[in-house]
């Protein structure tokens, strides 16, 4: 288990993302490594505890409601240009985590991704674009199943709705609820 030691008082870190279950299990991972963990669901509610709290290191989520972590990214920077960020996602692809290095973060990390993955990409020297998409990235029909996952959870299981946000046809997005999840 990796931990952060030697420190007068606990590292403040901002955690990002708008899944509020990981968010509250990888705060309590954080926590116990050494953490001061401050969460945000936003990029604006991001925004507003940097400037309450600076923080040592961040970890945003790269897709979320509203701005993105790419987004969110330089603007923490600017308010702090020493903040270690690393990006982490579940959509990887090299495209991204070349741009997320580029505009300033530290690291890139797919998910899922555990508190000593987090850890380990915080406190690392250099990360590499290339070898931070997994060799074996999710399936585009696995990316599909827990995107429509996703929105039906956004509105509340409602089939229409879950459609009309995705732009097919009820009775199309019924039939690919009614397969079973495709494997990774």
């Amino acid at each position: 288990m990796t931990e952060i030691t030697n420190q007068e008082e606990q590292p403040l870190l901002l955690l990002v993302d708008d899944d509020p279950t990981f968010t509250r299990v990888m705060a309590r991972a954080l926590t116990r490594r050494g953490l001061d963990v401050e969460t945000a669901g936003s990029a604006d509610e991001a925004m507003q505890l940097a400037r309450q709290k600076k923080p040592d290191y961040a970890v945003l989520d790269l897709k979320m409601e509203g701005d993105s972590g790419l987004v969110l990214l330089p603007r923490l920077l600017e308010l702090y240009p020493d903040l270690r960020v690393v990006i982490l996602t579940g959509y990887s692809s090299i495209t991204t985590a070349v741009e997320a290095i580029k505009r300033g973060a530290c690291n890139y990390l797919c998910k899922p991704a555990d508190a000593d993955d987090v850890l380990t990409a915080l406190l690392s020297d250099q990360a590499d674009p290339e070898s931070l998409v997994p060799e074996h990235p999710m399936s585009v029909d696995r990316l599909q199943w827990e995107h429509i996952q996703r929105v039906l959870a956004e509105h509340d299981g409602n089939i229409s709705a879950t459609a009309r946000a995705l732009g097919m046809h009820r009775r199309t997005l019924q039939r690919k609820l009614q397969k079973r999840p495709v494997r990774r």
